[in-house]
């Protein structure tokens, strides 16, 4: 079993930053990853990284979000920089016990087959 909370949302002014943070605890999985849904639209794969330490991201935010863990792997962060309106979402925190060999296809997917989700937390970015 894996337990993910998410913090950190809020509402911004486009161009501002905010940071998410997912508390990871139970089992360590293999892969964690970031996603977002807005309404009406389906789930977007925004940020992945692996045990190893490999990560990507979403097209939509590759060069103005950064993800990363903490070394004991206790805490997934997510920087978002530069918010546009269009970051709008409520952003989830997932996890994958299984090694994926391509987080990018994971992101893809809008994070199907993953094994754990968080409850979410609101990013709201206002022009």
């Amino acid at each position: 079993q894996v337990q993910l909370v998410e913090s950190g949302g809020g509402s911004v002014q486009a161009g501002g930053s905010l940071t998410l943070s997912c508390e990871v605890s139970g089992d360590r999985p293999s892969c964690l990853g970031w996603f977002r849904q807005a309404p009406g639209k389906t789930r977007e794969g925004v940020a992945a990284i692996r045990s190893d330490g490999i990560l990507t991201y979403g097209d939509a935010v590759r060069g103005r979000f950064t993800i990363s863990q903490d070394k004991n792997k206790n805490t997934l962060s997510l920087q978002m920089y530069d918010l546009k309106t269009e970051d709008t979402a409520m952003y989830f925190c997932a996890a994958s016990i299984n090694k994926r060999n391509s987080l990018y296809a994971w992101l893809r997917s809008g994070g199907d087959e993953s094994d754990y989700w968080g409850q979410g937390t609101q990013v709201t970015v206002s022009s």
